[in-house]
């Protein structure tokens, strides 16, 4: 007879601090049955955001802020740039701000490391990904002077003349992260300038700390289901973690994207996830392998 599969979801897997207070105030503000606005997606994961429209949560773009007549703007957790907060002020829409407490600490640290970088023709580094709204909010405090780079190969857009002040998405690789700051802090000693080079490790510990444990996580397993919406950085830096650890590492969105040849007969599973997915979602997709004993 053969043996059926197991499996496990991974405990330290699911939102982090953040997502979860910004989805929890959404939900409260939803209970009012007054009209709430997400300036843009409240997280990135496609089938959480649908579950929350359902209940009346309704996206907009920046490009919305000024037509929105009634009703209340949720900021998420990534935060947003100075501008988003007088534009709304402007048209007179009241803001629900639930930009996570590490962003808006690492806003303020932005903000006055700028300060000092004028004083001296400085460069305020953002190791990012261009676009990502946390990155955004973060340029922002910088009247978008700050240069953002997504890798070490993009460090030649850095003026090493002068001082660089180096931070990062907090949802970025700690490996990254030091390679990047290892190859500026060489640069500058070669250059041969008067300024000085500081690195700030601004990566959310909540987050890094979930790349060792998944690294353990998946070699503790025979398949790896790791669930996570395709927009979600923090989902691409940990499932590629998984698959390091682990070649039989999936990504799936939801549990219609599950595959039955994945698996084997007496194999162990374990599903795990994003800082941007829901505990919900991994349960669905966990109870999906076992309903079918495999699929």
């Amino acid at each position: 007879m053969n043996k059926k599969l197991t499996v496990e979801i991974d405990a330290h897997s699911g939102f982090c601090y953040g997502v979860i207070r910004a989805i929890e105030t959404a939900e409260k503000e939803l209970e009012k049955d007054e009209r709430l606005f997400s300036l843009g997606e409240i997280v990135h994961n496609g089938v959480e955001v649908e579950r929350l429209r359902h209940g009346g949560l309704e996206t907009i773009s920046h490009d919305g802020i000024e037509t929105l007549e009634s009703g209340k703007l949720l900021i998420r957790a990534h935060g947003e740039p100075p501008e988003t907060y007088l534009r709304a002020q402007r048209a007179n829409v009241e803001i629900v701000d639930c930009t996570c407490p590490v962003v808006l600490k690492l806003q303020a640290r932005i903000k006055q490391a700028y300060e000092e970088a004028k004083t001296g023709n400085g460069t305020i580094v953002i190791f990012g990904k261009k676009g990502h709204a946390e990155v955004n909010g973060l340029v922002g405090q910088t009247s978008g002077e700050a240069v953002v780079i997504e890798s070490a190969a993009e460090v030649e857009r850095i003026d090493f003349s002068h001082s660089v002040f180096l931070f990062s998405q907090t949802t970025k690789s700690i490996e990254g992260f030091e390679e990047v700051s290892r190859i500026i802090d060489e640069r500058m000693k070669s250059a041969g300038g008067s300024g000085t080079f500081k690195a700030y490790n601004t990566i959310c510990r909540q987050v890094s700390g979930r790349k060792p444990h998944l690294e353990t996580f998946a070699r503790k397993h025979d398949v790896i289901v790791f669930v996570s919406g395709k927009q979600s950085s923090n989902g691409k830096v940990l499932y590629n973690s998984c698959r390091k650890s682990n070649p039989r590492s999936y990504f799936v969105e939801r549990a219609d994207d599950l595959q039955g040849e994945w698996f084997e007969a007496g194999n162990s599973v374990g599903v795990c996830g994003a800082t941007s997915t829901p505990k919900w979602l991994m349960e669905e997709v966990a109870e999906r392998i076992m309903s079918v004993n495999g699929i």
